[in-house]
């Protein structure tokens, strides 16, 4: 096979959560003889066994903007997936992006990691919002302020797909639940764990009783770490093929979910499982006070207690088919409590 016929893929990321599930799907697709995959990653221990699973690597970070930008410029498809708020290193991509078309006429493909915290409100937990997004509609989308999280990088990575440079689609995780089981884990070289649900559990240890943000009556959409993954796959292949496969640029929003839950009632079920094992002084959830959600959340702290409801149709509408529901969600709190008190206490 000649070289001009592998598909050039750049990834940030590959260690974490996400962006290592994505690369173990990546290596599982069946193109995959066809990819010449390389990964921006920080640790050069890691490197040899990248390199045992035939991925290439660069030592740096999102903060070595030449890197990004440089690495962008060789890639056919470059799939952001680290630090997902940097919006300097949305810049860095994008220029090489672009330096690439300039120097060869052709359109790379840029697949970038957001969330769906951009639709988040101030409800603290006090409330539930009304207000429904779909991916499908772009002018309610749109009507979403700059200010909102991420937002600005979305702004810019759509406005780069404007111009022509680059076809761009942008992935909109919700809440990311499940123990991540992949090839990478296998090799020691990928976090297996999500941030909001590990975050309320760690909390709830801290303080010896599970606890609830306000009322508890924000609602947010979830969607399991294996099925994003295929969200990622499913967008990729349509790009891969061609433009006119699937939406991008401002009709490149995909939202990852499966279902809906409450704050609250996700809180009592942590509060019920830690008091079961003896972590927790009663099996209802008490509220977090706010010296409680400075210290053990931070700025996540206020995401979590948001409304953020989310409709994902565009993907479903290219063949993405989630496996996992909110009851899956639920079964999966048990393991990830043991997993992180068996961590805490060996």
């Amino acid at each position: 096979m000649l070289p001009s016929e592998y598909t050039r893929i750049f990834m940030t990321g590959a260690t974490g959560y996400i962006g290592g599930t994505v690369m173990s799907a990546l290596l599982s697709n069946p193109k995959n003889d066809t990819f010449e995959i390389t990964a921006l990653i920080r640790s050069a221990e890691k490197a040899p066994l990248f390199h045992s699973i035939g991925i290439k690597t660069v030592i740096g970070s999102n903060s070595d903007l030449d890197t990004l930008t440089s690495l962008a410029s060789e890639a056919d498809v470059v799939i952001a997936a680290a630090d997902v708020g940097d919006l300097n290193a949305a810049k860095a991509i994008l220029g090489g992006l672009k330096k690439q078309h300039e120097q060869t006429k052709k359109v790379p493909i840029l697949i970038h990691t957001s969330g769906t915290g951009v639709l988040a409100d101030l409800a603290d937990g006090n409330f539930t919002a009304d207000k429904i997004y779909s991916d499908l509609d772009i002018p309610k989308i749109e009507t979403l302020p700059k200010s909102q999280p991420l937002r600005e990088i979305d702004l810019e990575v759509v406005a780069a797909d404007e111009e022509g440079y680059v076809r761009t689609y942008i992935i909109f995780p919700s809440t990311i639940y499940g123990i991540a089981n992949t090839l990478l884990v296998s090799l020691g070289v990928q976090n297996r764990h999500s941030i909001q649900i590990p975050r309320l559990i760690k909390a709830g240890l801290a303080r010896g009783q599970g606890g609830v943000i306000g009322k508890g009556l924000s609602l947010w959409p979830s969607i399991h770490i294996d099925d994003i993954a295929t969200l990622y796959t499913t967008v990729f292949d349509a790009a891969t093929e061609g433009p006119d496969e699937t939406g991008h640029g401002r009709e490149g929003f995909y939202f990852g979910e499966n279902g809906e839950y409450s704050m609250g009632e996700l809180s009592q079920a942590v509060a019920k499982l830690l008091f079961e094992i003896g972590r927790g002084k009663n099996p209802e959830a008490t509220v977090f006070t706010d010296e409680e959600l400075d210290k053990y959340f931070g700025i996540i702290g206020r995401l979590m207690g948001s409304n953020s409801r989310a409709c994902a149709e565009r993907g479903r509408l290219i063949g993405w088919n989630p496996a996992h529901n909110v009851n899956s969600l639920y079964a999966s709190l048990k393991p990830e409590i043991e997993e992180i008190v068996a961590k805490q206490t060996t």
